[in-house]
């Protein structure tokens, strides 16, 4: 199979493309032959070095697939050959084939295409994960969501709204906020000339907001700290500016707020049964038509390097996925 290797850390320009021999599943695993695949910011994380998960040499990047069983492993008894399904391997997906644990692998509803199901799995997962068990966001509450225009932020603005929440997005031009418009946001800053505190507190008569969910970090990160409700929670997501923030605890101490982890990978691992049910609340919402996940750019795999550096370049709208003839 053709396969995209990472052999030492560095830019996109460094992987390679290569001919490698097809992986085998070994016992309570299935192999997929891949339609789409998802990419993300953490991906280019990852070949730089710079991830809190760093997989030996030579691996595969690419933490998310969809496309169909070809083979099933020993003691495998819900998939079968044949099967419409979506993973989230980890590593490998940036390939023909991969290999995943049936219990990272969920089948694709019927009304969802592949290469929307290859990005849906990570964002709306973990922005789901955030607003439900770790805000515990409330019908009338406030979120203001940062990089509303990226996967995740365009994810949690749908969610925000499924339940019910005042959505304020906040993204950097007024063409990544019209997006994020269009994706029911009832609010929109513009922090493209550095201001985010005082443009929230306008918005909300001084209050803030009483959820802040934050990819971005930095120093909208520092900003937030400043604009969030009486017990208010700001979620700690990512740090897609490349600045992980430092908090003033004196804040939290004066606004009465939380400051939450969110770490979705984990949670999927410790709490399984809670995740299938996200997973199963989720594809309800989609069947609805209350989810529209956004599939702004679709490359071939030999345009590898092109579409990683769309996130490196700070140009990601939406998902960015590898598209597979087949």
């Amino acid at each position: 199979m053709k396969a995209v290797l990472c052999k030492s850390y560095g830019p996109p320009e460094n992987l390679t493309l290569e001919e490698i021999p097809d992986p085998q599943p070994a016992a309570g695993q299935v192999l997929i032959d891949i339609h789409a695949a998802g990419l993300n910011f953490p991906d280019t994380l990852q070949i730089a070095g710079k991830y809190q998960f760093q997989p030996p040499f030579p691996f595969i990047p690419g933490a998310e697939v969809a496309g169909t069983i070809t083979q099933v492993g020993e003691g495998v008894t819900d998939f079968e050959v044949g099967h419409r399904v979506m993973a989230l391997p980890g590593i490998g997906g940036m390939a023909q084939r991969v290999v995943a644990d049936a219990a990272a692998v969920d089948p694709i509803p019927d009304a969802m295409d592949f290469e929307t199901a290859a990005g849906f799995g990570l964002i709306y997962h973990t922005s789901y994960h955030a607003l439900k068990q770790r805000a515990d966001l409330q019908p009338g509450e406030t979120l203001l969501v940062l990089g509303a225009s990226g996967g995740v932020g365009l994810a949690a603005v749908e969610i925000g709204k499924a339940f019910g929440a005042h959505v304020i997005a906040a993204a950097s031009t007024d063409e990544k906020l019209a997006i994020a418009q269009q994706h029911g946001a009832d609010e929109l800053i513009n922090y493209g000339d550095g201001a985010l505190k005082d443009k929230v507190k306008k918005l909300t008569g001084g209050k803030g907001a009483d959820v802040i969910y934050d990819p971005v970090g930095g120093d909208l990160f520092d900003q937030a700290t400043r604009c969030v409700n009486w017990k208010g929670r700001i979620l700690v997501v990512g740090f897609t500016s490349g600045t992980i923030p430092k908090y003033p605890t004196n804040l939290a101490l004066l606004k009465g707020c939380q400051l939450v982890g969110v770490f979705w990978g984990d949670f999927r691992r410790r709490e399984p049964e809670l995740c299938r049910k996200n997973c199963a609340e989720l594809f309800d919402l989609y069947e609805q038509g209350r989810l529209k996940p956004l599939i702004s750019q679709v490359f071939p795999l030999e345009q590898y390097v092109e579409a990683l550096n769309v996130f490196i370049n700070r140009q990601a709208v939406g998902k960015i996925v590898l598209g597979f003839d087949r």
